[in-house]
């Protein structure tokens, strides 16, 4: 690789970055390309070589995003129980998007703002999460084929999407280390004993 293609490479991962963290800020609607581009301190055009159009930029920060959701449930254990598998999805993905504020930023405003572009978004984690249980388990069941993924969404995205508000409920961060510890001794309790069953 010449040095201008790895400099060429190096821009593209700049742009891809900044639309990112500008799409979390102020929202896919309200950022233009010229403003990404002055933000990463590159050209318009250099932009547009790149990513052809502001949806071509977006749809590169989605599978970005992605990519971090996969490589994070990619190494778990595929003889886990079902209620195992459950909590470790959950935890892999905290782990990963408790330490990426401006990604977890995206994924909720994404899914927040209504379209088809925050849909777009979720179907692709719900396929995603679908293929890493059909690899995870043996033998699912009907009912697991249609509920399981949202189950792991639902432990996944919740903490995200309600974040700002249950930020005003604690002490520390929400997704501080210590919180997602606690958090993952809840949801394990939950899920192995019930809501109401008096164990902790």
């Amino acid at each position: 690789m010449t040095p201008r293609e790895d400099a060429d490479l190096t821009a593209a991962a700049r742009i891809r970055r900044t639309a990112l963290r500008l799409f979390a800020e102020n929202g896919f609607a309200a950022t233009s390309l010229r403003q990404i581009a002055a933000t990463a301190g590159v050209s318009h055009a250099l932009v547009r070589h790149h990513f052809g159009s502001k949806d071509g930029l977006r749809r590169a920060v989605d599978e970005d995003v992605l990519d971090h959701f996969d490589h994070a449930i990619a190494g778990l254990d595929p003889h886990a129980g079902q209620q195992d598998l459950l909590i470790a999805f959950g935890d892999a993905t905290a782990q990963l998007f408790g330490a990426d504020t401006v990604r977890r930023d995206y994924i909720r405003r994404s899914l927040l703002e209504t379209g088809p572009l925050g849909a777009h978004l979720f179907t692709r984690l719900l396929d995603g999460t679908r293929t890493h249980l059909a690899r995870l388990r043996e033998k699912p069941t009907e009912q697991d084929d249609r509920w399981a993924a949202y189950q792991i969404l639902f432990l996944i995205l919740g903490p995200m999407l309600l974040e700002p508000v249950m930020q005003q409920t604690l002490p520390v961060p929400v997704f501080d280390p210590d919180v997602i510890a606690d958090r993952s001794r809840a949801n394990q309790a939950l899920l192995r004993h019930g809501l109401l069953s008096g164990h902790r």
